[in-house]
């Protein structure tokens, strides 16, 4: 059985990208920057930290 664990959107605003990330753990939060390759490090390093720190003993 499959479970959804977060839903992420990434948008392309004039001036910026924009990531908005909803976990049940972390809650609704939104990352901006010009660059992508910056909001997707910034969501990856995000979800990371809230995953493992959600598995460890």
């Amino acid at each position: 059985m499959e479970e959804s664990l977060c839903n992420v959107e990434f948008l392309k605003g004039p001036k910026a990208f924009i990531a908005r990330v909803e976990s049940d753990l972390g809650g609704i939060r939104e990352y901006r920057s010009e660059s992508f390759e910056e909001v997707l490090e910034q969501v990856i390093i995000d979800l990371q930290e809230e995953f493992e720190s959600s598995t460890a003993p």
